[in-house]
């Protein structure tokens, strides 16, 4: 059975995931180390994660299996749930995939020595109105292609 897991402690569309799991009676899984208030209606569970470093990050790698969907910025937890056989997608409706993902590791590597020389300042631009909708229509995506893949 089809879940979606949030790395939802700075997840901007945690309302979006909440009505896409209920449309489609998919089971979703908010991972979180801070509380965070959940909606009754829905089949949405909450994981209280300790306050370590990437505790979120290493509960979603130990419960993520094949054709669950996650949805993180994280691009590392990407990564190993990739390698996990799920399907990532980035709050941006960024989809992260197998030939996607090396470039991405690549690039947040490069950006962050830009950082720590000073070079770069600042951080990702702000989330959009169509940031949200490009979000969707990934998910539906991946929802229908885990659903296609099972039958």
């Amino acid at each position: 059975m089809t879940r979606i897991f949030v790395d939802a402690d700075a997840c901007p569309v945690k309302e979006e995931v909440y009505r896409v799991g209920q449309r489609y009676d998919i089971e979703v899984v908010l991972v979180s180390n801070a509380w965070l208030r959940t909606p009754r209606e829905g089949r949405v569970e909450f994981v209280l994660v300790g306050g370590e470093l990437d505790a979120a990050d290493a509960w979603i790698i130990e419960h993520v299996t094949e054709n669950d969907i996650v949805v993180s910025a994280d691009i590392p937890l990407a990564a190993a749930c990739l390698e996990k056989g799920a399907r990532v997608t980035g709050p941006r409706g960024r989809p992260f995939t197998e030939q996607s993902i090396g470039d991405a590791l690549a690039t947040r590597e490069l950006m962050s020595q830009l950082r720590e020389m000073g070079e770069m300042t600042g951080g990702p631009p702000p989330f959009e109105k169509r940031d949200r909708s490009k979000f969707l229509q990934t998910l539906d995506q991946m929802i229908h292609a885990v659903r296609r893949a099972q039958t």
